[in-house]
């Protein structure tokens, strides 16, 4: 086996998903003793599917699980001290959403701070790749706001996706695994060796995790995990040469049930930060009727899929398959509120005759 492949993905991944494994299994025991746990009794949170009480600290294991074993493995450069420094402002956060549920709008002045640390230790998308003409190059001002846009965006979009049971961990797992993939690809060039261990440890970590969230949970992302997932992957992807257009082919079904998700909540009069139970993988729970773990698998298949894809598609290529799920997933997701009409009109119609 290739040597560098061992050193710089496998290493890195089993360490990772090693100390993930104590480190979740601790936040657990932590939690349970303090009584911390997420009562789907007494939840405000419509989006909510787990039927027990668990604990929501998944943002502690993780972040647990980068400090070590970027200590273990990584020099502590001005870039990762920045991408650790914003990993605890996120996980910091997270445990306040894990008792006090805030504003979503304190939640994004967060995110933006974050975004605004890293960019400060030097992580920053400086140019895009325009799939038709070519590369555009950004001036200073566009360069903050293009970063800053692309972080928030990936990372509110990621914790969206942690709907139920072992959804996110797989998903960002393999997203992950797709980034350092595409890392190895350029890997004689050893600027890219410190962006495929990172990658290879945020697969690990959240490997490390899905054994605990895997259904029946045990331990909830929450708040504090579906944001580093994002953010990781975000940065990741500026990282490994700024491939913004494979982060997005891999992360395609999240990113386009978002777009229609604040589509929707922004044509209903709501805010698209309030959170609800209308998300794709929400309707395939309620109207196909299928399992968490099989609605779980079902992600994660087209995830891998869109990965391979994402390691073999040229820009434009990219380009023409985020089109094209657009096209497919909106036309699924009004089959589905079509469906959900039908449903509610025949659940009224027999209310009427009892």
């Amino acid at each position: 086996m290739n040597p560098l492949l061992i050193n710089l993905v496998l290493i890195p991944l089993v360490i990772s998903f090693l100390v993930a494994l104590v480190s979740t299994k601790l936040v657990i025991w932590i939690y349970n003793q303090l009584g911390w746990f997420e009562d789907p009794k007494k939840s405000k949170r419509p989006q909510n599917t787990h039927t027990y009480p668990v604990p929501r600290g998944g943002g502690i294991a993780i972040f647990l699980t980068l400090l070590l074993t970027i200590f273990i493995l990584l020099p502590l450069d001005p870039a990762i001290k920045g991408i650790l420094l914003s990993s605890l402002i996120l996980t910091v956060l997270g445990v306040i959403d894990d008792r006090l549920d805030p504003s979503p709008y304190l939640r994004l002045s967060v995110l933006i701070s974050a975004a605004i640390v890293v960019i400060l230790s030097g992580i920053k998308i400086s140019f895009i790749t325009n799939p038709f003409t070519g590369i555009i190059n950004l001036n200073q001002i566009a360069i903050i706001v293009v970063t800053i846009i692309w972080i928030v965006s990936l990372t509110i979009v990621t914790d969206w996706v942690k709907g139920f049971d072992g959804q996110l961990p797989g998903i960002v797992a393999i997203a992950a695994i797709t980034i350092a993939a595409l890392a190895f690809k350029y890997s004689a060039d050893t600027t890219q060796w410190p962006v495929i261990i990172l990658a290879s440890i945020t697969a690990g970590a959240y490997l490390g995790f899905l054994v605990f969230n895997f259904y029946p949970q045990k331990i909830m992302p929450g708040f504090g995990g579906g944001t580093l997932a994002g953010f990781l992957l975000a940065v990741l992807a500026i990282l490994s040469t700024t491939k913004i257009l494979t982060a997005m082919v891999v992360l395609g079904v999240p990113i386009v049930d978002a777009f229609f998700t604040i589509a929707r909540r922004l044509a209903q009069g709501k805010s698209p930060f309030w959170g609800d139970r209308l998300h794709l993988h929400h309707r395939i729970l309620d109207l196909w009727g299928w399992s968490k773990p099989k609605t779980a698998l079902f992600y994660w298949l087209i995830t891998a899929f869109l990965g391979v894809l994402a390691l073999n598609l040229n820009s434009q290529q990219k380009f023409y398959t985020i089109v094209m799920l657009v096209i497919i997933i909106g036309a699924l997701l009004l089959w589905l509120n079509f469906f959900s009409v039908l449903f509610d009109q025949s659940d009224h119609g027999k209310r009427s005759k009892t």
